[in-house]
């Protein structure tokens, strides 16, 4: 795979930011994708470069969910800001991760991509529901790197 652009077809992005559209349409949380070649540092470390980048950080409830994948180097993560993290359970990232995983071990990255956001979405929900006067604060397009 030689270029971010061929990772995934126009239809599988389409497809996972209308997931993305959809799990946050119950919640104030906030979902993004990231997507780039490689990494010349650890992924978590680049994962949280990205998510200070894309202003993930800047939400009012503490809630972004970032999936940051260097597709070359065949790492992903998932992390969540500290208002997702003091309040789901241990294991959530570790189960999401797994769910996600399943996906890509047969190549259906759009499915990996899609089963972990609609896992994140189900949590974002039950913890920060959707309140009147909520608004959207991160775009729900696929950044790539």
């Amino acid at each position: 795979m030689s270029k971010v652009e061929d990772f995934l077809t126009k239809e599988d992005e389409q497809a996972i930011v209308e997931a993305i559209r959809m799990a946050e349409k119950n919640t104030s949380g906030e979902i993004r994708v990231h997507i780039e070649k490689t990494t010349s540092i650890d992924a978590y470390d680049r994962a949280m470069e990205v998510f200070h980048e894309l202003k993930m950080d800047e939400t009012e409830l503490q809630n972004g969910v970032l999936i940051y994948l260097a597709i070359e180097d065949r790492h992903f993560v998932i992390c969540g800001d500290k208002g997702i993290n003091d309040v789901v359970q241990d294991d959530f990232w570790n189960c999401t991760r797994d769910i996600m995983v399943a996906g890509f071990k047969k190549r259906d990255f759009k499915k990996g991509l899609i089963d972990g956001i609609a896992r994140a979405g189900e949590q974002l929900q039950k913890y920060f529901p959707w309140l009147e006067g909520d608004t959207n604060e991160l775009s729900n397009e696929i950044s790539k790197g």
